[in-house]
């Protein structure tokens, strides 16, 4: 450990650190001497949570140290020596206190986007030598419950009304032995308790973590937290967490914008209108009815019922008598924020009676949660939940300008939903006869991160820090925001000039333009050249290699045409391919075959294609040969039509020509896609002696405009090719440069699963086959992706590469009849199958499709089979036909279970 003085505080430092790492501590501890706020940028790779952690931490140690001083009189003004006096004084300046007295400790809450980044974090923590000092983490009940019962629940929301029930009835022993433990020396004798720990001991010691963690907040000097329970009033207010007095830190904070506007944003359906109203009317049922509720009696009476029902009625009735205009894209009305305020005055709802309303719905919602799931009420509030959440957005902030900051920051839209069947409506209905004519959505759009940001700091939070390796632009990223801020840094990296290239390709091999825009993205030769230039860069960039496209739609439309054309086959030639899957689970299990197959030896290296704003390009570590380069398709644009994002860009426009710090709506626009680059790009180039190639695949990057919106650090090193000969070049001399001079790698981490079988083995998945496929009998229906599809025939797309879209293709027939039952022919059409499906699905499906097999036979569990298939098949209409041809693999006693299940999918 190293121990240097960083404006008078002594930081200890697991090694001795660089130039830069103590600039950034410098300027975190500023920070937090001057009581005021700050905005840091570092790359990804710079030790940035390092930093920030041992500053931080070096800080507060001398907080309490102080504190505990002050307790005990030692700096007692009337019984202290001239020494003491100047110990105080020397004290007082390190620490900021600026002569007022200290009234308590402050807690650092540190938050960041995932639960990953929080346990790196963690982690970090735990080799500093502040590892004494008392960290916790808060999660959700789906992190913390062990429970048996409630995490048997799948829903989030039937976990918690479950947990509450359980609460109730005092009949959750992990629950009931919190308090004793909680007071117990093993519990106190703890210092950095991440998720992992707690659930451990929590089982050890047969204690509910999520409630002990609850406990555990009240003495912690850090808690860490993910960032939506810091800015969201609902979660805020669950985790009840102080934040007067105490220091905020939001970590990986370059989508912070959205998330302030976002979090102080709801949109209200007609159904959840529809919703509430029934969730009120069962209560009025059952109450009329004189059911006997036990020990879990009403605190709410009939009349009480009667008002709320009539204001949610009379609620739905104003946003459905709301004029709206009839245009091309849309049918819907826009106003000013403080049109809600004529809205819920419509429905008897004001300032004089919004908090009573909102406590009667917090009492039916507990009322509801505490009743058990087989009683009268199935449903648990969760309605009502988002009407309370409206109610508290209007009006919880009740200050003496809030209508006029609604106005200026909010934007009400309403626009119609598609029809709905007119029902009756008498006083104990569950719907109503409103939208005979369509449902409609209230929008209460935030448009100002500074309101959300505003509310934070309105709560008295000593200190905020704002730190990310993407931030830049910082000033107008600043002005959104609207909080004062009195320090800023943009670090350059740690790396030397020759452990990156960034180059922009402005065409491909066949000299036809790179440009993902909205006008091109539809160009098969444009898609084809893009192919080609990606599979030419395969076969010079060694290991593990990224692909970001614009959007989910894009990707899939590339990787299906190259399928068609066969340079998908080509560049599965060179490198396996895993896609980015949408689902937690299929992620989770793509991304560790895709570390495995970069470690293998025995193969090349893999791809990776994700999305900007995907889950691969926010917090994932691809260091060394996991990401030796990353290759950015296109410039991530919002969809321009989208009312969300025209009113958007309004709202700046209006607020420049007030005030003429402010970004304009284009420049937001611009920088919304910039920033999301920047962050892909971050995924490579992770430590010191990390290095790799950033290619950007698009003209457009080009420009001067967006060169200077990548990150700082960046654009000294980005370079536009002339010709693609000239990328080719750069890149072999460049990898050959740093294998030979740039220091030996840490091994790239291995896979924690098996990696996925290959297709030669599946024969091996049952022992034998239970009669015999016949893929002339498969029901096959015409793809929407294939021209050639009619008359009852399938493409199967040859996978040869070629630059003409005619490819030729194979066809087989359905018949309706098998023509014949020999075993020779059974595994003829086995393997016929196999083919077929390794054609049709991409590789990351296949080594689903693969593992699903497996499942099935090794567990005989046809439920958790059909589980994993959906992961597979239920976006993917198109190829469901495959689901067919399982039958030979279905064993005899599921074949019921299993003609249900295609009938459903088919």
């Amino acid at each position: 450990m190293n121990t240097i003085n960083i404006r008078g505080i002594p930081v200890t430092f697991p090694f001795e650190p660089y130039e830069l790492q103590k600039h950034y501590m410098e300027k975190v501890i500023e920070c937090l001497q001057n009581e005021t706020n700050a905005v840091l940028e570092s790359p990804t790779g710079t030790g940035k949570t390092l930093s920030l952690l041992c500053a931080s931490l070096a800080w507060l140690s001398i907080r309490k140290a102080q504190f505990q001083a002050e307790r005990f009189g030692t700096f007692n003004n009337d019984a202290g020596t001239e020494f003491v006096r100047a110990l105080k004084e020397s004290i007082d300046s390190k620490l900021g206190s600026s002569g007022r007295q200290f009234l308590r400790v402050p807690t650092i809450i540190y938050a960041s986007r995932t639960h990953s980044q929080l346990s790196q974090a963690m982690n970090e923590m735990k080799r500093t030598a502040y590892s004494h000092m008392k960290a916790t983490v808060v999660a959700s009940r789906e992190q913390l419950c062990i429970n048996p019962d409630v995490v048997r629940e799948e829903d989030f929301i039937a976990k918690r009304h479950l947990c509450r029930s359980k609460i109730h009835g005092k009949c959750c022993h992990f629950y009931n032995n919190v308090d004793r433990v909680a007071n117990s020396p093993f519990i106190s004798e703890l210092n950095v308790v991440d998720i992992e720990d707690i659930i451990t001991h929590g089982k050890a010691q047969r204690f509910c973590p999520y409630y002990m963690v609850k406990e555990m907040t009240k003495q912690a000097d850090i808690i860490f937290m993910p960032y939506n329970y810091l800015l969201d009033s609902r979660t805020r207010k669950t985790v009840g967490v102080e934040l007067s007095n105490n220091i905020i830190i939001l970590d990986e904070a370059h989508n912070i914008n959205k998330i302030c506007e976002d979090s102080a944003s709801l949109v209200l359906s007609s159904a959840d209108i529809t919703l509430c109203i029934a969730e009120v009317t069962d209560v009025m049922t059952a109450m009329a009815s004189n059911l006997d509720f036990g020990d879990n009696p009403a605190d709410f009476t009939p009349d009480e019922l009667c008002t709320l029902k009539q204001a949610l009625l009379d609620f739905e009735k104003a946003i459905d008598s709301v004029k709206i205009v009839h245009g091309s894209d849309s049918s819907s009305s826009t106003f000013d924020g403080d049109y809600i305020f004529e809205i819920l005055k419509k429905g008897g709802i004001d300032y004089e009676n919004c908090m009573l309303l909102s406590s009667l719905i917090d009492k039916i919602i507990q009322f509801l949660s505490v009743t058990p799931n087989d009683g009268p009420f199935q449903r648990k509030g969760n309605g009502l939940e988002a009407f309370n959440f409206l109610l508290t957005l209007v009006y919880a902030h009740n200050l003496p300008d809030i209508k006029e900051k609604i106005k200026k920051c909010y934007t009400v839209y309403i626009e119609e939903e598609q029809p709905q069947k007119n029902v009756g409506n008498n006083w104990l209905s569950k719907a109503t006869s409103s939208y005979k004519n369509g449902g409609r959505s209230l929008n209460f759009w935030c448009f100002s991160p500074g309101f959300g940001m505003g509310m934070l700091l309105g709560r008295g939070v000593r200190n905020v820090i704002l730190t990310s390796g993407t931030l830049a632009p910082l000033k107008p990223f600043i002005s959104e925001l609207e909080m004062p801020v009195a320090v800023t840094l943009e670090n350059p990296h740690i790396i030397k000039h020759d452990q990156v290239v960034v180059t922009v390709l402005e065409k491909g091999p066949d000299g036809i333009e790179l440009n993902s825009s909205f006008r091109n993205r539809d160009n098969p030769d444009y898609i084809s050249s893009l192919g080609r230039t990606i599979l030419n860069l395969t076969r010079m960039i060694p290991n593990g290699m990224l692909i970001f496209f614009p959007s989910y739609p894009i990707m899939q439309k590339c990787t299906e045409h190259w399928q068609e054309n066969g340079i998908w086959s080509s560049i599965y030639a060179v490198k396996a391919i895993y896609v980015e899957p949408r689902r937690k689970e299929a992620f989770t299990t793509a991304m560790t075959e895709y570390y495995a197959r970069v470690a293998d030896p025995n193969h090349k290296g893999a791809i990776f294609l994700g999305v900007c704003r995907g889950k691969i390009s926010e917090g994932l570590d691809f260091a060394d040969k996991n990401g030796r380069a990353v290759l950015i398709i296109g410039l991530p644009f919002s969809p321009l039509k989208d009312p969300k994002v025209i009113l958007k860009r309004k709202y700046l426009n209006d607020c420049r020509v007030l005030n003429k710090e402010m970004i304009s709506g284009d420049e937001w626009y611009s920088l919304e896609a910039s920033r999301a680059v920047n962050q892909a790009i971050g995924r490579v180039i992770r430590h010191r002696h990390d290095y790799g190639a950033i290619i950007l695949l698009d003209s457009r990057f080009a420009g001067f405009k967006m060169k200077n919106q990548m990150s700082q650090w960046l654009r000294d090193h980005i370079k536009v090719a002339k010709h693609f000969g000239e990328v080719i070049r750069c890149l072999r001399e460049f990898y050959r440069n740093a294998e030979k001079n740039l220091p030996s790698e840490k091994p790239a981490p291995s896979s924690q699963l098996e990696p996925s079988k290959s297709f030669s083995d599946l024969e091996s998945i049952t022992t034998k086959p239970r009669g015999y496929f016949n893929f002339n009998s498969m029901n096959v229906p015409q793809s929407s992706h294939s021209a050639n599809n009619a008359n009852g025939l399938v493409t199967i797309h040859s996978r040869s590469t070629t630059t003409n879209s005619n490819t030729k293709r194979r066809r087989i027939a359905i018949s309706n009849n098998p023509t014949s039952t020999n075993s020779d022919q059974g595994m003829t059409d086995n393997k016929e199958y196999m083919t077929m499906v390794r054609r049709n699905l991409n590789p990351t499906q296949c080594d689903m499709f693969i593992r699903a097999l497996t499942f099935y036979k090794e567990q005989d569990d046809f439920d958790g089979f059909t589980n994993k298939l959906n992961d597979i098949f239920l976006a993917q209409y198109n190829i469901r036909y495959i689901i067919q041809g399982l039958q030979p693999y279905i064993r005899d006693k599921h074949k019921e279970q299993f003609e249900k299940y295609w009938e459903k999918m088919r």
